[in-house]
This record gives C-alpha cells, structure tokens and sequence, in this order.
C-alpha cells in the first residue's frame, strides 16, 4: 500500500488546515475494511496517534486535539482527511497517515500499518 499525504503547511495560533491521504496499491487493490489514522511528530518527540477511523467510520482522538480535529474518510474508503480548527504551537510537526488492518496493527511481532511520506505543520504564535 502507498499513502500520499498533502495539504500541511504554515498557519497562525487559531488558524486551520485540513490535511488528506490517499491509498492506492500496486496490486490494484485496497480492502476498504482496514483502519486509517494520522499519527504527529513533534519537534524532538516520538510519534504519537492523532486520530484514527474504522472502516465504519468510528473515530478516536487524542485528548490533546479532541474538539479541535475532525477525522473523516472519504465515500470510497480509501482516503482520510483531518481538518484541523483552532491550531495551537504545540500542534506543530510531520503529520503522518497511516493505514492497517481492522484486527489491529501489532500482532506481537510485526507492525502492519503502512505508512505516508509525512507533511509538516508550522503553527506559528
């Protein structure tokens, strides 16, 4: 699976950006059951989940960006946006999507997901 993130960029505290991915596969095909997420590297910290939505749409949000990011899927399943209202400084880093299976991503020895080239937001104070 490759995912193609776009749609980072510079902002200002209190400004918004919306951020999309997409999947495709050199096969020629994508199960529209798997998971998709966006996972944030901060400057000088580890990559941690922002959101991720089930093929059913089910949402999950960190507490830090809960009531400021929305999560959604486009009708086809194969694309994920994240549109992101009231940007705070702390809200700056790689945005990376993700993609994995709907058992999960670790099954005790192996990472599943797979993961986009990452774009970076600047929230500027």
């Amino acid at each position: 699976v490759q995912l193609q993130a776009s749609g980072g960029g510079l902002v200002q505290v209190g400004g918004s950006l919306r951020l999309s991915c997409s999947a495709s596969s050199i096969t020629g095909t994508i199960s529209s059951s798997d998971n998709m997420g966006w996972y944030r590297r901060a400057p000088g910290k580890q990559r941690d989940l922002v959101a991720d939505i089930t093929s059913d749409d089910k949402t999950n949000y960190a507490d830090s960006v809960r009531g400021r990011f929305t999560i959604s899927r486009g009708k086809a399943k194969n694309t994920v946006h994240l549109q992101m209202n009231n940007l705070k400084p702390e809200d700056t880093g790689v945005y990376y999507c993700a993609q994995w299976p709907v058992w999960g991503w670790w099954n005790g020895k192996r990472d599943f997901r797979s993961w986009g080239q990452g774009t970076l937001v600047t929230v500027s104070s």
